[in-house]
């Protein structure tokens, strides 16, 4: 009778820590698909930037460096993308692509603020189509984001507390994604004239 007890224990000693386990790949494979989410978008932003310069050029030609500036940190963006792409949650491929994004979104910001000036190519309609796509994209960056920084800190949970803990010695911690939105941070204009 004690064996069958200590048997029926062990069984649900190992069913338990089978659990945690199948937790723990579960929270894993959960981050990295919210992480194919981002890459969906920002592959979309970075596929519409080139044709938003194009359309620029033709106005900006004496603003040829803010266009270059704008190309180079799109195609850092790419680049940080797909080695983030390769090991999503990797601490420094995540800061690296936080870091090549943030470049990208200010360049982008110099280049609206640049179009602003030249009242053509802010009426041109190819170039709202983009300015707008490129808005809508930008929200689903951001959406794309949050779900991936909430599936990182679930999994990261799983990992850190007691008795996950224990098992998750193959699992390293998850990175989350920070990417600057230089709007959140400004303080609002308020004007009572």
């Amino acid at each position: 009778m004690v064996t069958i007890i200590l048997l029926v224990i062990v069984v649900a000693l190992v069913a338990y820590a089978v659990s945690i386990y199948n937790g723990l790949v579960t929270a894993k494979n959960g981050y990295k698909n919210a992480f194919a989410q981002i890459d969906v978008q920002l592959t979309r932003r970075h596929d519409l930037i080139p044709n938003l310069v194009e359309v620029a050029k033709g106005y900006l030609a004496h603003e040829r460096g803010t266009l270059e500036e704008v190309i180079q940190a799109r195609n850092a963006a790419v680049s940080g993308l797909a080695a983030a792409k390769a090991n999503p949650g990797d601490p420094t491929a995540m800061q690296n692509l936080s870091a090549s994004e943030n470049s990208l979104t200010q360049g982008l910001g110099r280049l609206f603020a640049l179009s602003e000036a030249y009242p053509d190519l802010k009426a041109n309609t190819t170039m709202m189509q983009l300015s707008e796509e490129l808005t809508s994209t930008e929200n689903r960056v951001a959406f794309a984001r949050q779900a991936y920084n909430d599936s990182v800190m679930n999994y990261n949970n799983r990992r850190e507390t007691f008795p996950g803990s224990l098992l998750a010695g193959g699992f390293p911690a998850a990175e989350p994604l920070a990417l600057e939105n230089p709007a959140a941070r400004e303080a609002p204009k308020v004007s009572f004239t």
